[in-house]
């Protein structure tokens, strides 16, 4: 009799087949999120927005620092050269040599060679030109320095 009713597609009283109660448990279920979920993630929420400002300025401050060591150190530096420049002034042999180099300062027994900026020895170019005529009126300084010139200019090479 089972196998008839079986194939009959019937059932027994008292039972449901299974695919009627799925639709029926489908049908009883309520809404998905249900108010505990809904009040944790009010919760998780609320605490990502609270963590947020601390959070923010803990980054904000460590970043402050990692700039401060770095311009403490280039700070250090810097300052390390100039102990380095302060003790190589306070050498006299050193204080001699830039004297020498930015004075031509030139110790008794010592010969100073001076050369000027004429050219290669082999330049044919002409000299140019006076930019300045006879009739227009001459700087105070190049009178001063013409002045100077003729002045310093050997007696004996100018009679002649």
């Amino acid at each position: 009799m089972r196998a008839a009713a079986r194939a009959s597609g019937g059932s027994r009283p008292g039972r449901r087949s299974t695919r009627s109660s799925a639709r029926a448990a489908a049908g009883r279920r309520g809404p998905r999120v249900t108010g505990r979920a809904v009040l944790l993630g009010a919760l998780v929420l609320l605490l990502a927005l609270t963590l947020a400002g601390p959070l923010r300025q803990y980054v904000a401050g460590r970043q402050e620092l990692a700039e401060l060591a770095a311009e403490h150190d280039a700070l250090t530096a810097r300052a390390e050269q100039l102990q380095t420049q302060l003790d190589r002034q306070a050498d006299p042999a050193y204080i001699a040599q830039r004297a020498r180099e930015r004075l031509t300062y030139v110790l008794p027994g010592d010969r100073l060679v001076v050369v000027g900026d004429a050219g290669d020895p082999g330049d044919t170019a002409d000299a140019p030109a006076a930019t300045t005529r006879q009739d227009e009126p001459v700087p105070w300084y190049e009178g001063l320095l013409g002045s100077v010139a003729a002045a310093d200019a050997d007696p004996a090479a100018a009679g002649d």
